[in-house]
């Protein structure tokens, strides 16, 4: 009937396009920090040890950990757009703090703020786009989302980079963030449909798949119940959570620190904030066809290779003190992150029942995203300890190790057009 909901990429079209813009506005809120910020610590605040130096990114960290988790509920209860509204409400100040702070404390706060905004943002757009595509193209729709964010946050890093290069670290890298907050408040008030009636659609003709164990996860679980499935009882649904977590480890570092161990090789800030466009760049263009890959070849391997692949890609980085190599381990860090970003979110969508994928989503994201605090943590105590590259060691026999994780325990959530026709 006009005006009810239908399900599909290609009937929702408008409002999906809508919402990939509006995600890559959230990636660009982020991408403001990714060449300035840490500069800016060690520079304007004299911010010495490596552990306070992270400290930015441990409470985003933990920020946004923790309000992943209540979207997905909130998202549930009052609709998702109210959620997204204050989302970008949350990330209005943002920009304003980081410009006028005359201290640490104000960055802190600021970035708590970021975490909140992104938790809120981030989570919401990528419930209402799974709402809206259906069972059928979940993997296009993550590695569309995905795409839009980091590819934002690859550009205004390296715009930021330059910004910073010609006019100083503060306030001009800071002034995209303004634009980005009040364009991505507008679109989202005035725009942006509820996409609730969607999931309501697909809860109602929704059919359980009985080749994995998903036939116990029927539709009324109390929030404890998907938090102990998500987290630790389901084999695809924790194995994914635990993935994620280290994937944020090493994006944690790779923001935290790369930025430093560049400056101490003596590279500009122009080309620091390359390298740091570079990564994000890549990752960013490469889930345009790795989500869609995962709906074709399935979600496991997919996932376990690009673990193991950004592991390599840490190595290289750690043995490396040259501007051309380490671009080279940007871009393949990149490439393991595209295999992995979207293809988790499309694993979460696979198994998570329609009534519960919400709440499935934001505890997936509360795991993945509190990897940004223990990166933070982590890097942060062995750089002081043991010195910048040995953190990089360390994160990637930990993100090696997360790929064996993924290899021994998660089963496949997705077996490409073939299953897709016989459900």
């Amino acid at each position: 009937m006009p005006g009810e909901p239908r399900l599909g990429l290609r009937a929702n079209l408008a409002q999906f396009c809508l919402l990939v813009a509006v995600n890559a506005l959230v990636g660009g809120m982020l991408g403001q920090e990714r060449t300035v910020l840490p500069l800016l610590g060690e520079r304007v605040f004299g911010i010495a040890a490596y552990t306070a130096g992270l400290s930015f990114i441990l409470v985003f960290g933990v920020a946004k950990a923790a309000t992943n988790y209540f979207a997905g509920t909130l998202s549930d209860r009052f609709g998702r757009k109210p959620v997204l509204i204050a989302g970008w409400l949350s990330a209005v100040p943002v920009p304003l703090l980081l410009i006028w702070a005359p201290s640490w404390s104000w960055v802190i706060a600021a970035n708590v703020l970021l975490g909140i905004s992104q938790g809120l943002t981030w989570s919401t757009t990528v419930v209402m786009k799974i709402d809206l595509v259906g069972p059928h193209r979940r993997g296009l729709a993550m590695g569309l989302n995905e795409a839009a964010g980091y590819g934002a946050v690859a550009a205004t890093a390296l715009a930021t980079g330059y910004l910073a290069q010609a006019y100083g670290l503060r306030p001009a890298p800071f002034l995209l963030g303004i634009a980005f907050a009040a364009l991505g408040l507008g679109l989202s008030t005035l725009m942006v449909k509820e996409t609730r009636g969607h999931a309501r659609l697909e809860a109602a003709t929704h059919v359980i798949r009985t080749d994995s164990d998903r036939d116990r996860l029927h539709d009324r679980l109390t929030n404890r119940e998907v938090f102990l499935q998500t987290s630790f009882r389901e084999p695809a649904l924790s194995s994914a959570s635990q993935a994620g977590l280290v994937n944020n480890l090493n994006d944690g570092l790779a923001w935290g620190l790369f930025p430093i161990l560049f400056a101490a090789a003596g590279l500009s800030v122009g080309k620091i904030g390359v390298l740091a466009g570079l990564y994000p760049a890549v990752w960013g263009a490469g889930q345009l066809i790795t989500g869609a890959l995962s709906d074709r070849w399935g979600r496991k391997w997919l996932i376990a290779s690009g673990m193991w692949l950004q592991a390599i890609a840490l190595s290289l980085i750690a043995l490396g003190d040259t501007y051309p190599m380490w671009a080279v381990a940007a871009a393949l860090l990149g490439v393991g992150t595209a295999m992995v970003y979207p293809t988790l979110l499309a694993a979460i969508g696979d198994v998570a029942h329609p009534a519960w994928r919400a709440r499935a989503v934001g505890t997936y994201r509360l795991w993945r995203d509190g990897g940004f605090a223990v990166g933070a943590l982590l890097a942060g105590v062995v750089a002081d300890t043991l010195g910048i590259r040995a953190a990089i060691w360390s994160v990637a026999a930990l993100t090696a190790m997360s790929g064996l994780i993924i290899a021994l325990r998660m089963y496949e959530t997705h077996h490409g057009p073939a299953a897709d026709r016989r459900r």
